[in-house]
């Protein structure tokens, strides 16, 4: 009765059961019978067993191109599986020529293609695949330690410098193909931007390597440490004019009368007037009779600033 139910709400009630049942067979049937299509997946390669001692260059067959045939319900579900197919160097070798298991030298190698290993089940037929061998090329494995080094970019704050930069570590082991790494003059790490730096500073940068993919670093980030300098200068003020005090007469004269002096700083403190203004120069003449004398000039200047030389070094005191 239950199976009756269910046809009949599927059909008008003049239908005859025997009518309606043959109708659904039928459905079933055709649905079970579809006619196998082709198709294509894309499956990648999973190379395995490289020899230690050797590198698999990136100019290699990376995907075949698996043309199947099957019912169209098997395509989607073998179309949401994540197919590869795997290759084996050591067990493929053994079928090529150039070379052996047991002695695999640098060059290129031919693999073919094992359709045995493509797991598309009993539900789908392989009708062809491209390439039906796989172009490898195997390089020898070398390493190599290179001396990293830094380069800047961008302006300090007027005034400063900056120093050579200190990397930690200072070198770096770099491992892949003979015929690459042979071709490294040098390995820097990305630039360190100095704009507008005005004290020392430490930064983390990476390796600047192109294709890293095709290289094993022992290590891609560096510490680099960077001390920033004021520049230095030396500038000379002249004629400055020399203050008497503890006058012991009116009539007192001096030759000469003003001082030139060299000063050597930080650029912007030589350009500071503020600072410079502050400069002078004085002789004490306390205690002196009328005479004549040999005098030192005192010069008074900011500790920002450091005096190299004057001149004259002696002035000619007349006291009357």
């Amino acid at each position: 009765m239950l199976k009756r139910s269910r046809i009949s709400s599927f059909f008008p009630p003049a239908v005859p059961i025997s009518v309606a049942a043959a109708v659904i067979t039928i459905i079933i049937f055709a649905a079970c019978t579809q006619e196998p299509r082709e198709t294509n997946l894309l499956l990648p390669v999973d190379y395995a067993n490289v020899p230690d001692d050797m590198i698999l260059t990136n100019f290699h067959t990376d995907k075949i191109e698996v043309r199947i045939k099957c019912r169209p319900k098997h395509i989607e579900k073998l179309a949401e599986r994540s197919l590869v197919y795997p290759a084996d160097i050591y067990t493929d070798l053994a079928f090529d020529p150039a070379g052996g298991t047991d002695a695999i030298e640098p060059g290129r190698y031919l693999l073919p293609v094992d359709k045995t290993r493509i797991p598309l089940g009993r539900f789908a037929s392989i009708v062809k695949i491209t390439p039906s061998y796989l172009n490898i090329r195997l390089e020898k494995k070398v390493t190599r330690v290179f001396k990293v080094t830094v380069p800047y970019i961008g302006e300090t704050a007027k005034g400063y410098m900056a120093l050579s930069p200190v990397c930690e570590p200072a070198t770096v082991a770099l491992t892949g193909a003979k015929s690459l790494i042979n071709r490294i003059e040098q390995l820097s790490t990305k630039p360190v931007d100095l704009t507008n730096a005005n004290e020392n500073f430490k930064k983390e940068v990476p390796l600047d390597l192109d294709q890293p993919e095709l290289f094993t670093v022992a290590q891609s980030i560096f510490v680099v440490s960077v001390q920033v300098q004021p520049l230095t200068g030396i500038r000379t003020i002249e004629q400055i004019p020399i203050e008497l005090q503890n006058r012991p007469g009116k009539k007192i004269s001096i030759e000469p009368s003003t001082i030139s002096i060299d000063l050597k700083g930080h650029q912007e403190n030589l350009n500071n007037t503020t600072l410079t203004n502050k400069i002078h120069a004085f002789m004490d003449l306390a205690g002196l009779k009328p005479g004549v004398y040999a005098r030192h000039a005192c010069i008074d200047i900011p500790v920002e600033l450091v005096m190299t030389n004057a001149s004259p070094r002696v002035f000619t005191v007349k006291i009357e």
